[in-house]
């Protein structure tokens, strides 16, 4: 069992329930829309609900404007769902980020991901201003000093502490290899609590990493959940592989999504995209029951980017129904 680190205080969420009860962990996520139709978001909720024990609301994904992570956020709560809110450093400077998180607390928002955020050149605003005012190490620790009920610079909360699960990513694929253990141990010493991991398709390289996570004994300080997500196309697969920096694409995935459609004439769209959509579940299925046996993992974080509707049927397919539920 994964014996999180308190930070000095528990927060009382149903993440932090399900992790310390040493059940395994799945976690989704929601893109919040490019828009303020609340409707988008409960659609999507429905889709989630009582399948994944936390969701994740992306700030500003990519880059690009997007509704509120903590509206989007508070739209869960009154859905009944548990929202873990992404907050990154790029948008934001110190005094915008604990304005914020007083705000997320207040709305019933516990759980949130310490990010840096993806390059504003990537994005719908390329022109725009990064902040960076402090880095995701600092904003972790900052989040921290609020759950005790302290502002970063020493002054005291009005109403006490506002403890929060803090989570933060990992890349386990970046370079140098060597060092990514040691970047996660840096994270476990600010305060994170549980760790969402890059879409993971190199398996025997991500064993490597935990192989050596484990023997640092971190997986007994943090909750690691693998990142897992279906795979849309055969293209979808090469283009992860060829053009998305710090991705590691087996080729075994690429193939198992181009026998999808052998047989199935390029005009035939529809069918095309049903195997496609078939064979991706069948790979995330297939990689959580390996991940279920890899030491140190205590759970999967599913990225069905814009397809939500995928989550069940993996998280189902992968034995993992009905979720844990407490009183």
């Amino acid at each position: 069992m994964t014996q999180i680190s308190t930070n000095g205080y528990e927060v009382g969420s149903n993440l932090e329930r399900v992790i310390r009860s040493g059940q395994f962990v799945v976690t989704g996520e929601l893109g919040p829309p490019q828009g303020w139709e609340r409707e988008a978001v409960e659609r999507k909720a429905h889709l989630l609900k009582g399948v994944v024990d936390g969701v994740n609301l992306t700030d500003n994904q990519t880059a690009i404007v997007r509704m509120s992570s903590i509206a989007a956020g508070r739209i869960l709560v009154e859905e009944g769902l548990e929202p873990i809110i992404q907050m990154t450093c790029r948008d934001r400077n110190r005094l915008s980020m604990q304005a914020d998180l007083l705000g997320a607390y207040a709305l019933g928002i516990r759980n949130i991901l310490a990010l840096s955020g993806d390059h504003q050149v990537f994005g719908n605003h390329p022109t725009a201003k990064n902040v960076h005012d402090i880095d995701s190490m600092q904003l972790i620790q900052m989040i921290r000093g609020l759950g005790k009920g302290v502002f970063q610079n020493g002054d005291k909360v009005v109403g006490g502490a506002m403890p929060m699960l803090i989570g933060a990513a990992a890349n386990p694929f970046g370079d140098p290899f060597d060092f990514r253990p040691y970047r996660l141990a840096k994270k476990v010493a600010a305060g994170a609590q549980f760790i969402q991991t890059q879409l993971i398709y190199d398996m025997e390289r991500f064993r490597e990493y935990m192989k050596r996570v484990v023997d640092m004994g971190l997986h007994e300080k943090v909750a690691i959940l693998a990142g897992v997500g279906p795979l849309k196309s055969s293209g979808a697969a090469k283009y992860m592989r060829d053009k998305v920096p710090g991705m590691i694409v087996g080729e075994y995935y690429v193939t198992e999504m181009e026998n999808a459609i052998k047989g199935i004439p390029k005009e035939e769209k529809a069918a095309r995209k049903e195997a496609w959509q078939r064979q991706g579940i069948e790979l995330c299925i297939e990689q959580i029951q390996q991940l279920k046996e890899t030491p140190g993992v205590a759970g999967v974080h599913i990225m069905a980017i814009e397809w939500e509707a995928a989550v069940k049927p993996i998280v189902a397919g992968a034995g993992l129904l009905p979720r844990p539920t407490f009183n």
